[in-house]
């Protein structure tokens, strides 16, 4: 963060503090923090804090980190220098030489840096994510190093969700290695903690990673065997199901990549059995399941078979607000416009293109599926101005 950035958060500390009628004494009592550290953001003179004091202090002023720093004041790097701090974060060998350091982050503070990760993540958040996640890694990886026995199981599983979010920013910027290292990285922690769930979406997620690199059958192969592993018997929680099913759809989706629609039908048939035993849309382990997940990924499977009617007969069945994470509905609607674009329905895929854009504008930007569309369409666009360049230029897709 520049000075121009670090004056904009402390000025909405001093005013958000003096909406709420503290001192900065009040302020750093009631955050855990110096009152020194809070004159010092305030007046300038501090450019930066740890992210749990940060999030100490919005939690003190009863606000999220988002609107503590202001949405457009979050830490901002160049594109490409933030794919550079993320790579590294997850590639860091302090931990390996015993010579972890920065300031650990505590249990609770840990669970609140994580649980925003997601929520960044799930709204397409990417470039706020490189600013993020690579100071979150170091509290996360100090307080693992740090932490007694009793809450080392809870810090591993913390430190492994932070690994989590940073492989998944890395796929969507099209860094697949330092992606595969960053969930392997989770994997291996995760076998610190006590919760074999999380280790089981973990390994759902390096299947979904591997199928975005093209290794089709490896996905299915983890994704089918690690749901063998945890295969609910009986009466068991809905999150036992969540996870199961889950499992079977990415393996699906990785078996009609590889163009074998019998196997994907099957696997997807399974997986609408354990959505109907759910009943209801459900994010567990950050990872969404339920009846309209199903119909989202049969859509999907139907439009990478190339029987796009099928898809657009699916998707008809989708309710009109489905209980997805915003990437997810977006996802959705770009299946759709691809269906529509190759049945040369070129308006219908548009405005879908465009909702997708409207909900979501930074998710659009890093998505392929979003610029193989437009760059199809523009095949057919003879006019110099149109939505359809506009969408085109702001994606960044030449034609």
């Amino acid at each position: 963060m520049d000075v121009d950035e670090a004056w904009s958060i402390g000025a909405r500390i001093r005013r958000l503090r003096r909406g709420a009628l503290m001192t900065q004494d009040d302020l750093a009592a009631a955050a855990g923090v110096s009152t020194d550290l809070v004159r010092k953001l305030e007046q300038g003179r501090r450019h930066t804090a740890s992210i749990g004091s940060l999030h100490r202090i919005a939690s003190a002023l009863d606000v999220d980190l988002g609107e503590l720093l202001g949405r457009d004041n979050m830490p901002k790097v160049a594109p490409d220098a933030g794919v550079v701090a993320l790579r590294q974060a997850v590639a860091d060998v302090a931990d390996l030489l015993g010579d972890v350091d920065g300031e650990p982050l505590s249990l609770r503070d840990a669970q609140r840096s994580v649980s925003y990760l997601w929520g960044a993540y799930w709204s397409g958040k990417y470039e706020e994510l490189t600013g993020l996640i690579p100071q979150t890694l170091i509290g996360l990886r100090a307080l693992f190093h740090t932490t007694n026995t009793t809450t080392r199981a809870r810090a591993a599983e913390q430190l492994a969700w932070g690994y989590w979010v940073a492989g998944s920013t890395l796929i969507h910027l099209l860094q697949p290695d330092a992606a595969f290292m960053a969930i392997r990285r989770a994997i291996d922690v995760a076998g610190s903690g006590d919760d074999a769930l999380l280790a089981a979406a973990l390994k759902g997620s390096l299947s979904w990673q591997l199928m975005v690199s093209g290794r089709f059958t490896d996905a299915e192969r983890v994704a089918i065997r690690t749901a063998q592993a945890i295969e609910p018997h009986g009466q068991v929680d809905a999150q036992d199901l969540s996870a199961y099913g889950s499992l079977l759809v990415t393996a699906a989706t990785a078996a009609a990549r590889d163009h074998r629609r019998a196997q994907a039908s099957t696997l997807l048939q399974a997986a609408r059995e354990v959505a109907q035993r759910v009943g209801c849309d459900r994010v567990d382990y950050e990872t969404p399941f339920g009846p309209c997940q199903v119909t989202m990924q049969t859509v999907d499977v139907h439009v990478v078979t190339e029987d796009y009617p099928a898809a657009l007969e699916v998707a008809a069945r989708m309710p009109a607000n489905p209980g997805l994470p915003l990437a997810a509905r977006c996802r959705h609607l770009t299946d759709r416009a691809c269906a529509h674009a190759n049945l040369y329905q070129q308006d219908q895929a548009l405005a879908l293109l465009l909702t997708a854009e409207g909900m979501a504008p930074d998710w659009i930007r890093h998505q392929t599926l979003v610029r193989s569309v437009v760059a199809d369409l523009l095949t057919a666009e003879r006019r110099k101005s149109t939505p359809l360049r506009q969408l085109a230029t702001r994606i960044g897709v030449h034609r």
